[in-house]
């Protein structure tokens, strides 16, 4: 029964992501890349947001090779900006430590993030996840709802998404799943842990969700 987390706001911050993001793009393009071309964007995952704006701009969807070297360019910039003596990312610990505890109580956890793969994996890395715990990032052709339901293949119900924002929300609805929030960010009647919750009270509340 995978349970699926997020990653970025839900167990911890990468400052500037998004701005990463564009420089990447505009060193592939040899242009720059807008914040009002990005906020136009309707996807959530890297693969949707690099299509719409390609497309936006070129007329061309986005393949696969392309993608690749976005993910390429993406993971250099991270490891630039978050380098031994660089910024360092902010861990939501308490939520960290509970993933821990619920795969040591039998429950199968999965991150299922709109960040690259190997993006997601640097990201995972510096924040020293469970190792036990498998990734699965950004796939071509793939919304984050359909990663959800990737990840779920792997197990028999009950499931749950865990994440901080609308389109985590609105993706676990899309996959047929409970929804738990972290932070006020993602209205609606499910409930809410805060960022800095302890490992005990994401435990709890998992368990009480699943029932």
């Amino acid at each position: 029964m995978p349970l699926c987390f997020d990653l970025d706001g839900t167990l911890g911050s990468f400052g500037g992501g998004y701005l990463l993001l564009r420089e990447s793009l505009a060193d592939l393009w040899g242009a720059p890349v807008e914040k009002a071309e990005l906020d136009a964007c309707i996807g959530s995952t890297d693969w949707e947001i690099v299509d719409e704006l390609r497309r936006a701009r070129f007329g061309q969807g986005l393949d696969e090779n392309g993608y690749a070297a976005f993910e390429s360019a993406c993971l250099v910039k991270f490891r630039a900006a978050f380098q031994q003596g660089g910024r360092a990312p902010v861990p939501h610990a308490g939520l960290i430590e509970g993933l821990s505890l619920l795969l040591d109580r039998g429950h199968a956890i999965w991150l299922v993030s709109g960040n690259s793969p190997a993006v997601l994996a640097f990201k995972a890395e510096a924040l020293k996840l469970d190792p036990r715990i498998p990734l699965l990032g950004s796939l071509p052709r793939h919304d984050r709802a359909g990663l959800i339901r990737r990840a779920l293949a792997e197990g028999p119900a009950p499931h749950l998404y865990v994440g901080d924002r609308p389109h985590d929300r609105d993706a676990a609805r899309a996959a047929g799943v409970p929804f738990l929030a972290v932070g006020d960010a993602a209205p609606g009647d499910h409930p809410v842990l805060p960022p800095h919750a302890e490992a005990e009270a994401l435990v709890a509340a998992v368990e009480a969700l699943l029932g």
